[in-house]
């Protein structure tokens, strides 16, 4: 249903590294760019996920409650992602572990610290 997702930030080129890494691991690269914006995904793939800078040229603010699912492989690409962003300066806000019903999660926020998780279910 999701076709895409974008997130706010305060430095583009510094971001665009982050999710080069990130998207690179999930075996995806930049579809779109712009002066202002960032995509990576694949075209007819799932949703992408883009870094903009804000389109009413407000402050990028990171929203309460709103964290964007990134769909692992397996556990290992889990355990891979959380500590590939942690290596690019992400913070931890969980480490990968079993979340209860087969639901495998790490939990993490970026570098303007919008929050993801990496997950796999089974």
């Amino acid at each position: 249903m999701i076709g895409y997702v974008t997130l706010g930030t305060k430095d583009l080129a510094r971001g665009a590294k982050f999710y080069d890494a990130i998207a690179a691991e999930m075996g995806v690269g930049r579809m779109m760019e712009m002066e202002r914006f960032i995509a990576w995904g694949k075209p007819g793939g799932g949703a992408g996920i883009g870094l903009t800078y804000p389109f009413d040229g407000q402050p990028a603010s990171v929203g309460n409650g709103v964290m964007v699912a990134l769909a692992a492989r397996d556990r290992a690409q889990v355990d891979r992602l959380h500590a590939l962003a942690l290596s690019l300066g992400g913070k931890d806000e969980g480490a990968p572990g079993d979340r209860g019903g087969g639901f495998y999660a790490a939990y993490f926020r970026d570098l303007d610290g919008n929050k993801l998780n990496a997950f796999v279910m089974g």
